[in-house]
């Protein structure tokens, strides 16, 4: 498991301009030496501020997007087309602007979908599509993602799995159903912290102050049954982009000056 590295950037906008700059190169350089691509998105102002970015980047059409798939770390779980739920907000951000192999674009079920209200039930399908997916060399009954990406919330949660919560403590499964979520909707759908190690990379997302004891707590040493964000690592690199208010109760010497 890799150690966490930092960049901080000035503001939350040059962030999301910074980090979809740094996942065009990662996917293209991916879809270079193996041909196609794999990440892992997220939701939330920080997240679908990325896509957005990415969006109007000129250099997005340096992806083959029809050699790209997608995955999501953590749903609401709700009806198809909910404004609520991460894939509706990705969509509306940038899938539907741009070429997309609809096959390629793997959603979690919905609440009105094939396994209806049945949560546990829709996450063991996710779980099973991962594991399809997953290649004979790859850990854990996932792919490789070459990039999972993470929001950080205030709590130190990451995709659905907060602190003290069950899901946190999964050791077995990768995917897992989420009830009692201290944010609303209560009901979810996400990755564990062993699907999400097995990430080439994961990059940890965030941005205002509202995110700084946040990001503090993780990188202090914090457990990640009470700081879920400090167990999120990736085989390779372990990422964090901030600005600079989510990185104002940070030590200096965990970054370097020219970073910000």
């Amino acid at each position: 498991m890799s150690a966490p590295q930092l960049v901080v950037h000035r503001d939350k906008e040059l962030m999301a301009e910074a980090a979809a700059a740094r996942l065009i190169t990662k996917i293209v350089d991916a879809q270079a030496a193996r041909g196609s691509a794999s990440v892992v998105l997220t939701g939330g102002r920080n997240g679908n501020g990325l896509l957005a970015a990415l969006r109007a980047a000129p250099a997005r059409d340096a992806i083959d997007w029809a050699r790209l798939d997608l995955w999501w770390g953590d749903e609401r779980f709700l009806p198809e087309g909910d404004p609520e739920r991460n894939v509706t907000q990705a969509r509306e951000a940038l899938l539907d602007s741009v070429p997309l192999d609809p096959a390629r674009v793997h959603a979690m079920p919905a609440s009105d979908g094939p396994y209806g209200s049945d949560v546990e039930a829709a996450a063991a399908a996710y779980a099973a599509q991962l594991a399809a997916a997953a290649e004979p060399g790859d850990h854990g009954g996932v792919p490789a993602f070459d990039v999972l990406m993470l929001g950080v919330g205030p709590d130190t949660h990451v995709a659905s799995l907060f602190p003290e919560l069950p899901a946190v403590r999964e050791t077995e499964r990768t995917v897992v159903g989420v009830h009692g979520a201290p944010k609303p909707p209560p009901i979810r759908i996400s990755l564990t912290l062993p699907a999400i190690r097995a990430a080439r990379e994961v990059w940890l997302l965030a941005a205002g102050a509202d995110k700084a004891k946040a990001a503090a707590i993780a990188l202090s040493g914090a457990g990640e049954i009470q700081a879920p964000a400090a167990g999120a690592r990736g085989q390779a690199r372990t990422l964090w982009l901030l600005d600079a208010a989510a990185a104002s109760e940070l030590p200096r010497d965990l970054y370097p000056p020219a970073s910000a």
